[in-house]
């Protein structure tokens, strides 16, 4: 059975694009990538079509991770079509479950915390790099790495 997981930030250039990057990668470096549909979109529409954060896309590519997704906005539509909704921050979570309960009873995805599958770190949100430097967009793949690995882990069967 395929599984569905959308990941949520702000504005879809950044971590979302960035958590779909690395939770692609690892699907691919397990031979899993035939079990999951994964995208990502943004609780805002500012950046709609543009390609992730050059400086996201940077850091990934230091890593061998690609950023293939354009940024969305999530739709109501969302929480019929995924099983799954990831978000990054306190601020998208509350946003999703504000739009999930406008969806009524057709939500059905699980919406979590991203950092909800962190096993290295004890932070909770994941920082969003934007007006940051460099360290930051290391640091936030640092973040999603731990969690996209202890999430695929759990969602993956057994070998």
């Amino acid at each position: 059975m395929t599984q569905k997981l959308l990941f949520v930030c702000l504005g879809n250039i950044c971590r979302s694009p960035a958590a779909e990057g690395v939770f692609l990668h690892l699907l691919e470096k397990r031979g899993l990538s035939d079990q999951f549909v994964v995208d990502s979109a943004g609780t805002g529409g500012w950046h709609v079509g543009n390609p992730a954060d050059r400086r996201m896309q940077a850091a990934a590519n230091r890593r061998g991770i690609n950023l293939p997704s354009r940024a969305r906005q999530i739709s109501l539509d969302d929480f019929s079509s995924f099983d799954l909704v990831l978000t990054m921050d306190d601020d998208n979570l509350a946003a999703v479950q504000v739009l999930a309960r406008e969806a009524g009873p057709r939500a059905t995805a699980s919406i979590k915390p991203m950092l909800s599958y962190a096993g290295r770190f004890s932070e909770t949100e994941v920082p969003d790099p934007y007006y940051g430097g460099e360290a930051g967009f290391e640091h936030v793949l640092d973040l999603l790495e731990d969690a996209c690995a202890n999430l695929l882990d759990e969602l993956s069967p057994p070998a």
